[in-house]
């Protein structure tokens, strides 16, 4: 039940001899991951403005891009914007601002919000927690900033895909335990939510879908370098003992991922602790899949849900 599409890539990838990621170095993955996205990913949409900053974070500066949107023409264009702070996917050790720029504007024209993006620090050469870090300052960055910035500090939500959607995930625990960011929202594109990989389909989806579970334990062990760390909520939300008392979540999961189990399991923890969490799943995709417009046209659709559930979050 795989999607033509995503079968077609990944037959394009293997007859063209595309090298996994787990067998590459760091320095090779990243450039391999910013160069293909001109290959999958949609032109990136015209946006009102797309501006560089720089927070000051516990281990040193933190690279931001503030995206803000082409408004449509019944919102007050003279008002804050909300504002959703992006955390990029690539396994804790690949990807930046220019890898996500295409969703990160789609997202913010979409939802009429202004989008922050944070090029958090990385693995093997910063280890856990230092993405924790370096996303929970410069997500306060945004609500101590806002108004210079046009933005509204009452209207923040947090969100990633992959790595950055268990960032989006710790740092929205973090803020809750903390008391002092109440956030709006939670987007969480097929987040990595259990460090322990023991899900059921770490093992029906572990080989032959883009996200293998040699690459699962690459990304992990360039992230992770002590295996007690598993078993921290800020490596592993899943396992914080009270989810409750969090914002609003929505979770999208893909039916051939390696992530799929802990995301749904996310959701469900999520419900169960009184939270609104709203889960789909695409069934035929593949991780990393919400960035490939250009090929899958399922993304397109995907992207526009997750945008409908910020916009109804932000502007309700």
């Amino acid at each position: 039940m795989l999607h033509p599409n995503a079968r077609a890539l990944l037959d394009f990838m293997r007859d063209n001899g595309v090298a996994p990621t787990h067998t590459l170095t760091p320095a090779d993955a990243r450039r391999m991951y910013r160069e293909r996205r001109s290959l999958t990913q949609p032109d990136p949409p015209v946006v009102a403005q797309s501006l560089d900053l720089q927070a000051n974070g516990p281990h040193g500066p933190i690279g931001l891009r503030l995206i803000k949107p082409v408004l449509p023409r019944h919102v007050d264009a003279a008002l804050p914007l909300p504002v959703l702070v992006y955390y990029h996917g690539g396994g804790w050790t690949i990807g930046d601002l220019e890898t996500h720029d295409t969703l990160c504007r789609e997202l913010a024209n979409a939802a009429a919000c202004a989008v922050l993006a944070v090029d958090y620090r990385m693995g093997p050469e910063h280890r856990f927690p230092c993405a924790v870090d370096d996303c929970i300052a410069a997500t306060y960055w945004c609500r101590d900033n806002a108004a210079r910035l046009g933005l509204d500090p009452q209207r923040i939500a947090v969100g990633g895909d992959s790595a950055g959607g268990n960032l989006a995930a710790v740092v929205a625990l973090a803020v809750r335990d903390a008391a002092d960011l109440p956030l709006v929202f939670q987007l969480l594109i097929y987040p990595a939510t259990d460090m322990r990989r023991g899900a059921p389909s770490h093992t029906s989806n572990g080989e032959g879908y883009l996200l293998t579970r040699d690459t699962m334990t690459y990304f992990h062990d360039h992230y992770i370098d002590n295996v007690a760390h598993d078993l921290d909520w800020r490596a592993s939300p899943l396992l914080h003992p009270d989810l409750s008392g969090l914002p609003d979540a929505f979770v999208l999961t893909a039916g051939f991922d390696p992530l799929r189990d802990e995301g749904l399991q996310y959701a469900q923890r999520l419900t169960q602790a009184g939270n609104r969490a709203t889960h789909v799943c695409f069934e035929r995709q593949i991780h990393g899949f919400i960035t490939m417009g250009r090929v899958l046209e399922e993304a397109n659709a995907a992207v526009g849900i997750c945008a409908a559930q910020l916009a109804r979050a932000m502007h309700s």
